[in-house]
């Protein structure tokens, strides 16, 4: 079973523009329903594989720190999904991916969140402003990454 942590960016971005921060050597192909995607298999390197895709009229929902439903609806938007195996996701994966969010949100300023499993609530970033949720899945030097402080 894989972990799936998604960084979701609000906004018309160009594949390419987050493909050059998270995975330059990402490969175009195609969803399931025929939509592009840009996809790297960085298992060996990183600990996961990515996947950039967009999309319009988004729905995201996930569980925030009291237990309550947080809703996001972006127009328009791009997924950076990361894949990850339990036997590499502590030594390996989440550093790396961690990493690569904070390389992704230092270059770009949209609104964005990041989900794990799609229905955990892990960070946002609205007009600006980071903040993390559900401390219980975060080490500190996690978060430091990702604000770089």
């Amino acid at each position: 079973m894989a972990i799936e942590y998604r960084l979701t960016l609000a906004g018309e971005i160009p594949l390419e523009q987050v493909a050059q921060l998270a995975a330059p050597a990402a490969v175009e192909t195609t969803t399931a329903s025929g939509g592009r995607m840009l996809s790297a298999d960085l298992n060996d390197e990183r600990g996961y594989v990515i996947d950039i895709t967009a999309g319009r009229h988004g729905y995201y929902c996930a569980e925030d720190d009291a237990g309550s439903l947080w809703q996001w609806e972006p127009e328009t938007y791009v997924d950076v999904t990361f894949y990850m195996r339990k036997d590499t996701l502590t030594d390996t994966g989440k550093p790396h991916m961690l990493a690569t969010v904070a390389s992704i949100l230092t270059a770009r300023t949209e609104d964005a969140a990041l989900t794990l499993n799609g229905d955990t609530l892990m960070l946002t970033r609205v007009e600006g402003i980071t903040q993390k949720h559900n401390a219980d899945g975060w080490y500190e030097e996690d978060y430091d990454r990702i604000l770089h402080l």
